[in-house]
């Protein structure tokens, strides 16, 4: 990390801090942006410059402790990960990390260490810590005596009115308070400098079958719309490990992986759980899926940092978790992803969904797949809007964005006591998956045909073949081809869509020997195919326009 880079931002950032060298400094950038080199580099600026003697870094978990460790190494600066609240700071340390949860423990013990020498404290996500609770409490009372602080977070936002420690608040119109970022780097900005991957997401509803409490069976579909309560149950419904919708969307996101593997080997996919049983049954359909045993991460297990580390620099397709990665953690090969759980709050989907827009190379693309409910989808539409942290602000609607998240942590990892109370409630008696629409850039895109074939998913997959932009455009055009064409008559619909189907299945057998025979992925034949013929995807490409292309992709092989 020494000789990294300072991307555009960071620099931005960095010569705001050299020419104001303020005291509290909060740097919001979206998750995957980097915010950990930008707090080293100007850790490493300060202590060279002998502005600080000491970094302390405050991390949300035991992992994240640890990375931070690693992740300062690589610019000279040695962090003891494992200094507690009384131990003594090793030789040759230039500072150490410590959880909120460690630095509650005995914060006047941590204000003692940082009063003895001019230090630096990094709060990192500092939205966790909220004064009026323990762990803001503590990071106030504990870090009040540093010459400098530098708050980062990439969710600034908290759904409570605590004020977060050291972030300045500034009074708005309607009497409400903001919280002031002193630089902000959104995921809209970043997406359009390649700094992070576009995001599509896959949304899959499908017919469910529950009994309530009351003993009445209930049958729907997800997505359409009923009852909050009807709502829960059937998203609990399709996430029953049981029934057939996770399964089903588990195949799929695994062959999406597949396709891109193809590309980069070293691709990686993630589970999200609600809890642990979850966790596992999910791993043991996995494995009976792709024949691979998946790795497991349970946050209260010992060794679930070190799972995570090496699952990071690995090749193992699949990683189940309950909340362990939900924030922070580094995995930058992950690609697809699988939306599991009933936490639904924006922060936590934030964080989520932040695990994998880190960008290795430019024009690559992540997938994540995720049930069809009105509250995930509103939230994967609003990818790239950037909150702040409100107070004062009437929360009146419990399915308000805003609404309070108590005990958000805990409520991510449920216990399996918290699914046993669940079972009393209602029973899942079955469910089916089917896809119903991608969500990428504000938009949504149905188009089921296009997904059947399976040309336009691999297209969008293939890394270094479309920038942002052009991703948008591809689901625009399948959609506009769609709406212009005429309407056939019911027996001309009938000869068309046989033949159609015909030159499909053709054209994507000819694809598939030429695939093997050139190793070329699918969707590259097809964009070539498409280069030279002209026309819409095969999916909605006119019966002219696929003979073409069966015409052409023979002509190769004849001159191979």
């Amino acid at each position: 990390m020494s000789g990294t880079r300072l991307r555009a931002w960071q620099r931005a950032a960095f010569e705001e801090y050299r020419r104001r060298q303020p005291r509290d400094f909060m740097a919001v950038a979206t998750p995957g942006a980097g915010k950990t080199t930008f707090a080293l580099k100007l850790a490493a600026d300060l202590l060279k410059r002998g502005v600080v003697e000491r970094i302390v870094v405050v991390a949300p978990t035991e992992h994240l402790k640890v990375q931070w460790a690693q992740a300062a190494s690589g610019v000279g600066i040695a962090l003891d990960p494992t200094v507690g609240s009384n131990g003594a700071l090793g030789q040759g340390f230039r500072g150490f990390a410590v959880t909120y949860a460690g630095l509650a423990v005995n914060p006047t013990a941590f204000r003692v260490r940082i009063e003895q020498r001019r230090t630096m404290v990094i709060l990192d996500e500092v939205h966790h810590a909220g004064d009026s609770f323990t762990w803001g409490d503590a990071v106030r009372e504990a870090c009040d005596p540093a010459v400098r602080r530098l708050c980062l977070t990439g969710t600034p936002f908290r759904s409570d009115d605590s004020p977060i420690p050291f972030v300045e608040y500034a009074m708005a119109d309607d009497g409400t308070q903001v919280s002031v970022a002193d630089h902000s780097y959104g995921y809209g900005q970043a997406l359009r400098d390649g700094v992070v991957r576009p995001v599509l997401f896959m949304a899959y509803s499908g017919d469910l079958h529950w009994r309530t409490r009351a003993g009445d069976e209930i049958q729907a579909r997800l997505g359409e719309p009923m009852t909050k309560d009807a709502t829960a149950q059937a998203l609990r419904t399709a996430l029953d490990p049981e029934g057939s919708w996770i399964p089903e969307v588990l195949a799929a996101a695994h062959r999406r992986l597949v396709e891109v593997r193809r590309d980069v080997p070293d691709a990686g996919g993630l589970v999200i759980a609600s809890d642990q049983n979850s966790a596992r049954a999910y791993a043991r359909t996995l494995a009976d899926i792709t024949g691979v045993t998946p790795v497991v991460v349970l946050s209260d297990e010992d060794g679930s940092s070190q799972k995570i580390a090496e699952f990071s620099a690995g090749i193992e397709p699949w990683m189940v978790a309950v909340r362990m990665v939900s924030e922070g953690v580094d995995i930058p090969r992950l690609s697809v992803g699988v939306y599991a759980t009933t936490t639904s709050t924006p922060l936590f989907f934030a964080q989520a969904v932040g695990r994998f827009v880190r960008t290795r190379r430019r024009g690559e693309t992540a997938t994540i797949f995720l049930p069809s409910v009105p509250r995930l989808l509103e939230l994967a539409s609003d990818l790239e809007q950037q909150r702040d942290h409100v107070i004062g602000r009437p929360v009146e609607d419990e399915d308000d964005l805003f609404a309070a998240e108590a005990e958000l942590l805990a409520r991510a990892q449920q216990s399996e006591g918290a699914s046993a109370e669940l079972e009393n409630q209602y029973k899942a008696l079955g469910s089916q998956a089917s896809f119903d629409k991608v969500l990428y850039d504000g938009g949504e895109f149905e188009y089921e045909d296009v997904a059947a074939d399976g040309e336009e998913l691999d297209l969008l997959g293939i890394p270094g073949l479309l920038e942002p932009d052009q991703v948008a455009e591809v689901l625009k055009q399948s959609r506009r081809s769609k709406a212009a064409k005429k309407e056939p008559t019911p027996r001309e619909e009938a000869v068309l869509h046989e033949r159609r189907s015909e030159l499909r299945r053709e054209l994507n057998g000819l694809v598939a020997a030429w695939h093997h025979r050139t190793n070329e992925p699918h969707a590259v034949i097809h964009t070539k195919l498409r280069e030279s013929t002209g026309g819409p995807p095969a999916a909605s490409a006119s019966v002219e326009v696929l003979q073409q292309r069966v015409d052409l992709i023979r002509r190769w092989a004849v001159r191979a």
